[in-house]
């Protein structure tokens, strides 16, 4: 996953820590991670200390950074300074590995934003420890 380093971000950044600090730290490193279950095999999305199918605890994995459009929108007016470049586009992500990610599409007109658009994931970091997935048209 590509790594972009974004040091003029001033808006909200993820805490990094609890169920979802490894998913932010391997973002920062350009990898992106999901949990599967080593007991049932049942793969996870977003992060969480249990297993949603069987209650064990799950491990993470890597994920191949691709996947499709499921649904989006496209945003057009704000309610949070740090977000106020609009209209941005919101989308849920298949992944092959069979989750549902969230993130935002960047790099193509919002407008040009179809349903089942091939998809790349990157990572903005905007310290050591902070990244934010998006996502991008798949080349």
């Amino acid at each position: 996953m590509r790594v972009v380093r974004d040091l003029e971000w001033q808006g909200p950044v993820p805490a990094g820590e609890g169920e979802y600090g490894e998913f932010f730290a391997a973002a920062a490193e350009g990898r992106l991670l999901i949990q599967q279950c080593p007991q049932c095999g049942n793969r996870q999305h977003y992060p969480r200390a249990l297993c949603t199918a069987c209650a064990a605890v799950p491990e993470w994995m890597e994920a191949a950074g691709t996947g499709t459009v499921y649904t989006y929108t496209i945003v057009r007016q704000y309610g949070v300074p740090a977000f106020a470049e609009l209209p941005y586009v919101l989308a849920m992500v298949d992944l092959p590995e069979g989750v549902r990610m969230f993130g935002g599409i960047t790099g193509i007109d919002p407008e040009a934003v179809e349903v089942g658009m091939p998809v790349t994931a990157y990572a903005r970091t905007y310290d050591d420890t902070h990244a934010m997935v998006f996502w991008e048209p798949s080349q």
